[in-house]
């Protein structure tokens, strides 16, 4: 089950991102490298991570007009990451021509092509605050169609709530993938998350990768946290 853990390094420069990585050792192999850490270090925490044989999921959520994001998704492609985000929401071209680019780029330069998936509906939301940015549907038809609409353009799955992976499988197929934040033990705070599980509920739900930060990084002891999480996962607590 380790395998299906992505510790988000949400922390605000290298040196914490080398300390945590090496308190972790091998109980960790996943990491997620989000906007913060990638401007502070100007993506130098990528080699980092790489020379340290861990796998890295870029997760900057591209999201504009397609040309600008298939540019982008060729740079990030290329850089040795195993997974990277866009948004959904930019639309079927933008996420047709940003897989072409990928898969093309990966030809072309002799590399594995990096997982691509679409995020659906940040975790911060509940159905309140979804309504008042001007959103029609529920939450739940947004996350599906949305799921629908990366599928057909060849992404690889898609970023959602624990508590929507169970539909988006039964949609979707068992191939496509779920990785999913929201992901909060019952022995921590749930912050600013809204749509929650616990890690144990959401690989029951269906989910395929989950990313958990705060539980972990801002615990005392981070490697017993992780364990613990790994083992609720595994469904022993």
């Amino acid at each position: 089950m380790k395998n299906k853990l992505i510790v988000a390094l949400d922390v605000p420069e290298l040196a914490k991102a080398q300390e945590l990585v090496n308190t972790l050792g091998e109980t960790v192999n996943y990491y997620k490298v989000g906007l913060e850490l990638f401007l502070n270090t100007r993506g130098e925490v990528l080699d980092f991570l790489k020379a340290k044989d861990k796998k890295v999921f870029l997760d900057l959520k591209f999201h504009d007009i397609p040309n600008t994001i298939t540019q982008a998704a060729k740079w990030a492609a290329g850089l040795g990451v195993d997974m990277f985000n866009v948004h959904a929401s930019g639309g079927e071209v933008m996420l047709a021509t940003t897989m072409e680019t990928v898969k093309n780029s990966a030809v072309n330069n002799g590399y594995t092509p990096p997982l691509v998936i679409g995020v659906t509906v940040l975790t911060s939301f509940d159905e309140v605050s979804f309504n008042k940015v001007g959103f029609k549907y529920s939450i739940d038809e947004t996350v599906l169609h949305w799921s629908q609409l990366c599928q057909k353009a060849g992404l690889d799955g898609v970023v959602c709530s624990p508590r929507e992976a169970a539909n988006i499988k039964s949609v979707c197929g068992n191939e496509f993938i779920t990785v999913c934040p929201g992901v909060r033990p019952c022995w921590t705070e749930l912050q600013d998350q809204k749509r929650i599980t616990t890690p144990g509920e959401a690989i029951k739900m269906g989910a395929d990768y989950l990313v958990v930060g705060r539980p972990i990084t801002k615990n005392s002891n981070p490697c017993q946290a992780a364990l613990r999480i790994i083992k609720e996962m595994e469904g022993e607590e």
